[in-house]
């Protein structure tokens, strides 16, 4: 028999629990869909998580304002991890299990992303990750729009090694983000027949004077640059600590995958004029699609804020989760996972795409360094968006990387 005529009562009349069902089917369609908001607003790395918070409130706006997904209002339940691990493992099932929550923006450090995996494949949930990380792996229910190494560190370590020298100081916060993106940093430099002078890392509540610590031993080293991985507060500390020992930014820089323009103000643009970083994404970049982000983003929540690498793509995986729902008429994992793979968006930095084989998203690498303004000048760009190789199964060294450019002088030297 039929389902639609099982359904129907003597002379083929819809029953009640047909009509009750269909009711209750047209009702969901105007439900709010709900995602759930995995970002610290205290805590060690909470500059930067705050504002991955405001850039999916924005983008949240943006939809709604346009009416929304299908009609539905998409309504954010934001929580605050305070950048503990088990805190966003035990958030995620919160969101899951209380709030009927199967979508989820968030985390920060991989610690913090490695604890929700289980969770959010257990429940069949999505989580969306818009932060660099240090590749060498794959979830099906995760969807990585931040860089991965061969989008960030590979480029970085080339430039470096291309523009500086080849002998090297690493120094990292101590979890497995930093370590394996210097262990990616420190095979570039084998291959390249550099130096690894030291590698050095520090718990995340280390104090000013671990940092500086670290940088007088650079100081007598005298390496040719410094590769950091160092995250949150510590960023501050470790350049703050290069400034005190007397280092010069433009003759021996810190580059790194990790700081942007969120720790720049933290620290204030003196302690980080000249240093370098690697990213798919800084608000210097001067396009029509960036500037008018950048000018929403200030008319909803204040000029003196910046934008970031993990800002730029907190905003724009909220767009494409928006458009995977329209195009699969659901909010469901299991059908969103469908359209996701090859869905493009045309982010702030260029159009991206999601990688139909890894969940990974295809970005614009750039390297920039930073101006006594707190801004980055972007000094070298992929002439095209890069696909992810979250592996690293190709140490192959980015061309665009490797044309010499000599040292910048520190801005305005000789006026």
């Amino acid at each position: 028999m039929h389902p639609e005529t099982a359904r129907r009562g003597a002379g083929g009349a819809r029953t009640v629990p047909f009509l009750i069902e269909r009711i209750a089917m047209a009702h969901s369609h105007q439900e709010p869909i709900k995602v759930g908001v995995l970002y610290s607003t205290s805590g060690v790395t909470s500059s930067a998580e705050s504002t991955q918070l405001r850039a999916t409130q924005l983008a949240a706006d943006e939809i709604n304002e346009a009416g929304g997904v299908l009609g539905r209002e998409i309504r954010l339940i934001p929580v605050d991890p305070q950048c503990v691990a088990r805190n966003y493992a035990s958030l995620a099932e919160a969101l899951i299990v209380e709030h009927r929550v199967r979508l989820i923006a968030g985390c920060y450090m991989s610690s913090g992303r490695k604890a929700v995996i289980p969770v959010v494949e257990r429940h069949n949930a999505l989580l969306f990750y818009a932060t660099p990380y240090e590749g060498f792996e794959y979830s099906r229910n995760v969807i990585y729009t931040g860089a991965a190494p061969n989008q960030n560190t590979l480029p970085l370590g080339s430039f470096m090694l291309t523009n500086y020298g080849s002998r090297v100081a690493m120094v990292g916060s101590d979890y497995v983000c930093p370590r394996e993106s210097n262990r990616v940093m420190t095979d570039l430099l084998g291959e390249r027949g550099g130096e690894k002078l030291d590698e050095t890392y520090l718990p995340l509540d280390a104090s000013a004077s671990d940092y500086l610590g670290v940088a007088q031993r650079i100081k007598r080293l005298a390496p040719d640059f410094v590769f950091s991985t160092v995250v949150g507060e510590g960023i501050a500390s470790l350049y703050r600590a290069f400034a005190r020992v007397g280092l010069d930014p433009y003759r021996m820089p810190i580059a790194s995958p990790m700081t942007s323009e969120a720790e720049v103000a933290q620290m204030g643009a003196e302690a980080a004029e000249g240093h370098i970083t690697a990213a798919a994404y800084f608000q210097s970049l001067d396009t029509p699609a960036n500037r008018a982000v950048v000018a929403r983003y200030h008319a909803r929540f204040g000029a003196a804020l910046t934008t970031n690498m993990c800002w730029e793509a907190a905003y724009f995986q909220l767009h494409l989760l928006a458009d995977a729902i329209r195009i699969a008429q659901s909010d469901d994992p299991t059908m969103l996972l469908r359209v996701l793979p090859g869905l493009e968006f045309e982010a702030p930095q260029g159009r991206v795409r999601i990688d139909e084989r890894n969940n990974h998203t295809y970005l614009h690498p750039r390297i920039g360094r930073v101006n006594r303004r707190g801004q980055f000048d972007i000094v070298a760009s992929a002439p095209a968006r890069v696909k992810a190789d979250p592996y690293v199964v190709s140490h192959d060294t980015p061309p665009w990387t490797l044309e010499p450019r000599g040292h910048a002088p520190r801005e305005g030297a000789g006026q």
